[in-house]
């Protein structure tokens, strides 16, 4: 990637970061009503979130985005070495911000860098694809072997509950 500009940024969660500017991944785009499905990685896919207090600290988390009105989330699934976030972006934030608030204020909270540098995004096409989707995401566990039952399973919400 090639650096476009270098600049200074503070969040609403009080921290400043320094950090460049660079071209969005090839393909991204971050648009405010945009349904996107991120997934985020842990550092060396280290199970961070078999930990009680870590995985709720991501919870936690992207309920506090919501609140700020970066986001409106649909779902999420924390799973033992990553996160599925299932949501809607609000005008507040581009995509980038969002996810990096996320991260940034997880691993503050658990006093480690919890994640791999970058995420997967994807952009859903329709209205019609987000049910699906969220049952995609909420059945990670089961098809992980984790649990039998969604319910055995902690760390996840959904909008429809």
């Amino acid at each position: 990637m090639t650096v476009v500009n270098a600049f200074i940024e503070s969040d609403d969660f009080g921290m400043t970061y320094e950090y460049q500017t660079q071209r969005l991944r090839k393909g991204r785009v971050s648009l405010a009503g945009q349904v996107y499905l991120v997934t985020c990685t842990t550092c060396q896919r280290y199970p961070h979130f078999i930990d009680h207090r870590s995985a709720r600290e991501v919870c936690r988390t992207i309920r506090s985005l919501d609140h700020l009105g970066a986001c409106h989330t649909w779902c999420y699934m924390v799973m033992p070495d990553h996160c599925h976030w299932l949501f809607s972006l609000r005008e507040k934030y581009s995509l980038e911000q969002t996810v990096r608030m996320f991260k940034g204020k997880c691993s503050r909270q658990v006093g480690v860098n919890l994640w791999q540098k970058g995420f997967h995004d994807r952009a859903l096409r329709s209205d019609e694809d987000l049910l699906p989707m969220a049952r995609y995401v909420i059945a990670n566990p089961l098809r992980a072997g984790l649990v039998e039952r969604i319910g055995e399973y902690s760390y996840w919400d959904a909008a429809w509950l």
